[in-house]
């Protein structure tokens, strides 16, 4: 592995390009979406840089006990958290939120291709909402979201156990989540002040599926 040193290096040589890259788009910008396309575009180089690495940091998590996985994550952060020190963050005020499930495979700066902070984020294992995850959703609209977005995705790794009766046996809590989803929703809806803020057309809740492969939000079967 190499030493956090030389990740340090690399790291501030692409932070230095893309500063570089920052500021010729500011000068070449027309306007503010062209600037925000540019910086998807960016974002996206980023991804493209790591996304094909193989032999770094923890890809040989089968072969490393936690502890070691852990000292990698800490030292990922420090480093990261350093970078984000020099370029610190705008602070904005939540407008959407959405519910999407746990599976490291959905982006949720992919799914919007937006990096800025609108977005309230509820990570849950198969996009099922309890009790707490209803009124931290309630607290969000009545602190000004105005959207919030119910997501499923293809390929759900909880859905499949759901399926399962063998799995269903092994995991009868996230079973009865997936059994119960629509329910739950159904009854966030039902909520007096949310069902209020969608009668007066100051909230919109839309369900939405999210093809795995592309983070694409489509239109659920049912």
């Amino acid at each position: 592995m190499e030493s956090i040193a030389r990740k340090r290096m690399w790291l501030s040589m692409a932070a230095g390009a893309a500063a570089v890259a920052l500021l010729a788009a500011g000068w070449v910008a027309a306007s503010e979406r062209a600037r925000f396309v540019a910086g998807g575009a960016m974002v996206n180089v980023g991804y493209e840089l790591q996304d094909p690495i193989e032999d770094f940091e923890v890809v040989d998590h089968e072969g490393m006990q936690p502890e070691a996985i852990w000292a990698e994550l800490v030292a990922q952060n420090q480093l990261a958290s350093g970078v984000r020190k020099h370029f610190p963050r705008s602070s904005r005020h939540p407008v959407i939120a959405m519910v999407v499930c746990m599976d490291a495979r959905v982006d949720t700066v992919e799914l919007t291709g937006d990096t800025r902070k609108y977005y309230y984020m509820v990570r849950t294992a198969g996009s099922v909402i309890g009790p707490e995850e209803v009124e931290m959703l309630e607290l969000a609209v009545a602190n000004g979201v105005k959207v919030v977005v119910l997501t499923t995705h293809s390929d759900c790794a909880a859905e499949k156990v759901a399926a399962d009766p063998e799995k269903r046996r092994l995991y009868p809590a996230l079973s009865a989540g997936i059994d119960e989803r629509d329910l739950r929703i159904a009854a966030f809806l039902k909520r007096p002040a949310i069902a209020a803020k969608l009668a007066s057309g100051d909230l919109i809740v839309k369900q939405m599926n999210i093809d795995t492969a592309t983070d694409e939000l489509v239109k659920p079967d049912h």
